[in-house]
């Protein structure tokens, strides 16, 4: 009888991302389940960056590859108009609606 060995990879969402829409959906379902968090917002993006050149991205944007990936991690803090600068060069928009 043989054996067989499973591997497995560490699942990173930023490898299903293959379109704006899917960005769009997924920025979308993480700020349903993350609340009012900050962070989560953040931590959105950085996977969405991730999906595609954050090389481009980070030029786009105007910082360093660097910067955007510490700005965009669990630990990062970014300012709002990063959060809008990162959101409009990845073509996506970050509207309000009421929920009353």
């Amino acid at each position: 009888m043989s054996k067989t060995t499973e591997t497995f990879t560490r699942y990173d969402s930023a490898d299903y991302l293959t379109g704006i829409e899917d960005a769009a959906a997924y920025l979308e379902a993480a700020l349903d389940e993350g609340g009012d968090d900050p962070a989560v917002i953040a931590q959105a993006l950085g996977t969405i960056a991730r999906s595609g050149n954050v090389s481009e991205l980070a030029r786009r944007v105007g910082m360093s590859r660097e910067g955007l990936y510490k700005a965009l991690s669990a630990d990062g803090n970014p300012s709002f108009a990063s959060i809008m600068k990162v959101a409009k060069a990845l073509g996506l928009r970050l509207h309000f609606e009421s929920v009353a």
